[in-house]
């Protein structure tokens, strides 16, 4: 294999990475053929239950959130190498009574950072809560290479 093949983290350094919470990029379905709708969010992660947390702005083009297929990417390096984790899934709205006292023990253990990337002051946007349980979560960190 070569030097700079990327290889799997296990689970504790997946949880290490993650944190309980930071930024990342999320990827919503669309329609038909047009391309994915991407865009930057701050994430909670409960390391507990591998589960994802978003406080997501209310009223975007983003249309109906639960039940949506997404890809969420977190990537970041350190020590000279680099790392990602990759989930996939569907979103669920955590006001669903459903997950409601799953959701509140899971929220618990996060800390969602609040990212002002909007046009008005934060404390005018409206913000929904959505978790994502993965169905699929990769985690890859790049293989340490030789440096002379």
């Amino acid at each position: 294999m070569p030097e700079d093949t990327p290889i799997e983290m296990d689970e504790e350094e997946r949880d290490e990475f993650l944190g309980n919470g930071g930024t990342g990029v999320l990827s919503l379905s669309t329609p038909d053929d047009d391309p994915p709708h991407a865009v930057p969010v701050s994430y909670g992660y409960d390391q507990t239950e591998s589960t994802f947390y978003f406080r997501l702005a209310a009223g975007e083009s983003k249309g109906d959130l639960d039940g949506r297929p997404v890809v969420f990417v977190v990537h970041g390096d350190g020590d000279d190498r680099w790392r990602s984790v990759v989930a996939r899934g569907h979103l669920e709205d955590v006001d669903n009574e459903d997950i409601a006292t799953e959701t509140l023990d899971g929220l618990d253990h996060v800390d969602i950072p609040l990212v002002d990337i909007f046009h008005a002051p934060t404390r005018e946007v409206d913000f929904e809560f959505h978790r994502l349980v993965p169905d699929e979560l990769t985690a890859r960190i790049e293989s340490e290479t030789i440096r002379e």
